[in-house]
């Protein structure tokens, strides 16, 4: 599996991913600049978190009209995965590839803290590894990252199971003192209709060695490789 991780203006998380999937993971990676459009050689696309374009107007709002963005449609289209983590996530919201958006953190504070997270659906490329109700642990570090949605839109996300992450208590338990941003239901990623397209405020890449506190982070991209080995379709590209 290829992967290919964007490079903003302003990004840091680039690099930390970049040697995840490449030195831990041994997967085959490349970097992917903000104004390339041809995606045809990679299989899953990283945005990752940072402060794109400086965060001018708002968090992620250039970045999801910039070119690469606009040739994610296409690229998930054909079967293609794209991971956003935090202001990935920001970015994959304000391009309309995930409903809802990521606003100022109630506590009106920039929060970089280690999050416990509760896996609600295992059925996404990216959860298959997991169990229903595991609790992950992985920091997070944003001033944006409390999750918004109209009442409507958030009544299909939980029918269609597309949340797939919840801030919770070290016992899995989704609780108002457990929400470290305020984020609507502790909501703290989410999934597109199709499953493609994955949306994360925490950092699974910061979660990726004993070392650094623990390998959580892991279990995402062990589920997506798992996935793919199953999926006889997919290899045949």
């Amino acid at each position: 599996m290829k992967f290919g991780v964007v490079v903003f203006p302003g990004t840091w998380s680039d690099c930390d991913f970049h040697y995840v999937i490449g030195e831990v993971l041994q997967q085959p990676v490349k970097y992917v600049w903000h104004r390339d459009r041809n995606l045809a050689e990679f299989d899953c696309i990283i945005l990752p978190g940072g402060f794109s374009y400086g965060d001018y107007l708002r968090a992620g709002a250039i970045a999801g009209r910039s070119p690469v963005v606009e040739a994610l449609p296409e690229f998930v289209a054909r079967g293609g995965f794209v991971l956003g983590s935090c202001n990935g996530f920001q970015i994959l919201c304000e391009a309309g590839l995930l409903p809802g958006a990521l606003m100022r953190n109630e506590c009106l504070q920039y929060r970089c803290q280690s999050t416990y997270l509760v896996v609600e659906n295992v059925d996404t490329p990216f959860t298959r590894g997991m169990r229903q109700g595991q609790v992950l642990k992985m920091p997070i570090s944003h001033g944006e990252g409390k999750f918004h949605a109209d009442p409507e839109v958030l009544e299909t996300l939980k029918q269609r199971h597309q949340v797939v992450l919840r801030y919770a208590t070290e016992d899995g338990r989704v609780t108002r003192a457990a929400n470290p941003n305020g984020s609507l239901e502790n909501i703290a990623g989410i999934v597109s209709d199709e499953g493609t397209v994955f949306g994360l405020m925490p950092h699974p890449e910061r979660a990726a060695e004993a070392a650094m506190g623990g390998t959580d982070g892991l279990m995402i991209f062990h589920s997506l490789l798992g996935s793919l080995v199953e999926d006889g379709s997919f290899l045949k590209r």
